[in-house]
This record gives structure tokens, sequence and C-alpha cells, in this order.
């Protein structure tokens, strides 16, 4: 029995703890909120800001853990970094921790590396972000902090006014540097590509296409995960985002990718040194591939490497669906645990109770809820989502 310590508690870090937990592991979780889920599966929970990286390294002298990690979780990525560095302990390095959290960063290497990369700066100023919106974009762009996650501070600008309104916004969410990415907008369809780096090699373990909601184009309403795609050659997607790896120099882990297609190439938008959110990492990435990452991943910095061999299901399909549900007031929700008992359902995420107002979503975070479903073929699991939707039904006050 080893002893783990997992930096991050939200939902999201729920499964890998549990994981840790069911390998045999001791595990010392910390995060920002006395009740944080996922304090009630680990072993001892500590309150600390993910940022934190002293009060998180204080932790760990206290625990003297065998390893440190995060999943789903960029912004714990560079303290994880931190602590493994000065306890000893294997980890990625700061600055390849850095290189992964740093959208700045990612262009740069793009760049430099012979990548496609859109029209960007690094702006410290919304007057310098305004000038170079004007003089080098010159049309639709894209507003980001450098250093954030779940979307936040993300938004889509079409003129200066726009640009002013929203730079503080995104500057807010800048962690490292007090400045915002202001990029050329890249067009067309979003993917995720999500992969293990281990000493055999880089292995894609799952590709999804993204649908967003119409009233907001940077929140996905929809990943729908195939092993290959009628419109979009997945092959040449799988090299990229291999040849992107090996490149930036991940040494091993969990890696999630984001890329658009525009003018006939995959752009990077974005490339995190964890597992994708939302439990693709925990609950789609063993039905894509047939390995579980994340206790692949706890082998690998204990020193118990395993060999990796991927399903060849082709067929198979997910999907990570989001409730588009209609604004108003909560008085009840019909069939839910119904919903929940059908063959094919991994998870259904729908916290809602009377009184609750439901809003139109304004991050990844502030989405109703969600759905994972997974099938044998695209027809049947298109069925089964139709099935879960017409299962669960929202009561609304005076409706």
């Amino acid at each position: 029995m080893s002893r783990i310590m997992i930096i991050a508690g939200g939902d999201w870090q729920c499964p890998i703890v549990q994981t840790a937990k069911k390998m045999g592991h001791e595990v010392i979780c910390s995060n920002l909120y006395e009740n944080s889920p996922a304090f009630q599966y680990a072993d001892w929970g500590e309150v600390a800001n993910v940022l934190d990286k002293e009060k998180n390294l204080e932790i760990a002298k206290k625990y003297h853990p065998d390893a440190v990690l995060t999943d789903q979780s960029d912004i714990a990525v560079p303290t994880v970094a931190y602590v493994a560095e000065h306890m000893g302990l294997k980890g990625i390095g700061e600055d390849i921790a850095q290189l992964f959290t740093n959208k700045s960063l990612m262009r740069d290497f793009c760049k430099s590396n012979g990548f496609p990369y859109p029209k960007y700066k690094l702006c410290y100023s919304c007057e310098e972000a305004v000038d170079f919106f004007e003089k080098v974009i010159g049309g639709k762009a894209i507003i980001k902090p450098v250093d954030s996650q779940s979307s936040r501070g993300i938004h889509i600008i079409e003129d200066s006014e726009q640009l002013r309104n929203l730079y503080e916004d995104a500057l807010q969410y800048s962690h490292s540097v007090n400045a915002v990415l202001v990029e050329q907008y890249i067009e067309g369809i979003e993917f995720t590509v999500d992969g293990l780096k281990t000493s055999n090699g880089y292995f894609v373990t799952a590709i999804s296409r993204k649908k967003h909601y119409s009233y907001n184009a940077s929140i996905a309403q929809e990943l729908l995960f195939s092993h290959y795609d009628g419109e979009y050659d997945y092959d040449e997607l799988r090299t990229i985002n291999t040849q992107m790896v090996c490149k930036m120099g991940l040494p091993y882990g969990m890696t999630h990718a984001e890329y658009k297609f525009m003018n006939g190439q995959f752009y990077l938008i974005e490339i995190a040194a964890r597992g994708g959110g939302t439990k693709i990492s925990s609950d789609i990435v063993p039905v894509m591939s047939g390995i579980n990452s994340n206790e692949i991943f706890i082998n690998q910095l204990l020193g118990k490497e395993k060999q990796v061999k991927l399903s060849d299901e082709r067929e198979k399909c997910a999907i990570l669906g989001f409730f588009d549900l209609e604004p108003g007031k909560v008085a009840g929700v019909e069939g839910l645990n119904e919903a929940q008992n059908y063959m094919g359902v991994k998870d259904i995420m729908l916290p809602l109770q009377a009184g609750d107002i439901i809003e139109r979503a304004k991050d990844d975070r502030s989405r109703a809820g969600h759905y994972i479903l997974w099938a044998d073929n695209y027809g049947k699991l298109r069925e089964l989502e139709e099935k879960v939707k017409s299962t669960i039904h929202i009561i609304y006050e005076g409706k």
C-alpha cells in the first residue's frame, strides 16, 4: 500500500480518488472547501487552494506521500509539479507543467515547431489588446485567460467595444500572468483528443467531435466519441496529437487536447497534461480504449507501469451530452432514477431540486447537468440518448 496525494477535490476528482482507494492506497486530497466532494472518498481531506503551491507543499510534508497527482483539473497541474519537485517525487517538471497550462506558451510552441497557429498576441493592457485586434486581426477574434479552465473568461469578439467590455472578465481568470491572450477566431468543427504517454510511446485513447450551444459557441453541448468520422481524418488527428505531445516533452501521463479544423488543417486550441474533465478520463476513456488510464497513471508514478494494449472495437461509440433546459424555476424532477438504470448509461448528473433557478450556461461549470452514454454503434447510441431525454422531465413552477 502506498500513500497518494491528490490535489483538487471537486466532482471530477472523485473518480481518481476512488480508483486509488480501490487499488489499496491511502489518499490525501486537498481542495479549497471543507465539504469538497472528493474528501468523502479520501483518508484525509485538507483545505487548501489548488493554486497555493506552498500550502500544498506543507500538506505534503505533513503526510509524506509516495506520489502526488491531479486529474481533470488544469489549474492544479503546476502545483502538482512544484510539490513533486520539492518532495523528490516523480513528476513532469515545472517547465513542462507551464507549457501544458499556459495558452500563450502553447501558441509559441506551435509557431516554433511548424504546427498551424492563428494570429495571436499576449496583451498586458486593454488598449494593447484593442490595438492588436484592430490592426492585425481585423475581424472575428477570441480573448481568453492565459491559464484558466472550464471556459471561464473566454469570449468571442466582433468589435472593439465588445473587447473593452469583456477584457477585465478574461483577465480575472489569468493566474500566472497579468495578461490576456487575443487571437484570431478559428472557424470550424472542434474536436477533443485524449491520450496516454508511456515509456513505450504515446497512445490516443479517445477522440470526440464537439457541438456547441446555439446561444454560446464557446460552451460545448455534446461530445460524440467515435473511432472514425465520415468527414474528418481521425488518423491524421491522431498523428498530429502524438507528434505534439512527444515534441512538447511530456515524459508520461494523461493528456487532453482540443483542436479545430479550418482551411484543411487541424489547429490546436489547447492541450493539457491531465485527463479530460466531466469524467472523460474516468468513464469514457475506458469505454473507448479498453484501458483504465487513471489506474495506469497512478502505477506510473509509483514505478509500476504496465504494458498498454488498446481495444480494437471500431464501432463502439459514446456521448458526453449536456442538458439544454428551458430557463425557469424548478418545482421537481421526474424519471431520473429510471433513466440512470438503462443499459449503456454510465452517468447522469442533474443536481436540480425544488426552488433551483435554471439559467443559460455562462461557462462549462454553469451547465445544468450532463449524461454519459455508450453503445455498440452510432444508431443504438442515439436511440438510447432519445430514451434518456424522454424519460427525464423537469417540472417548472407556474407551468
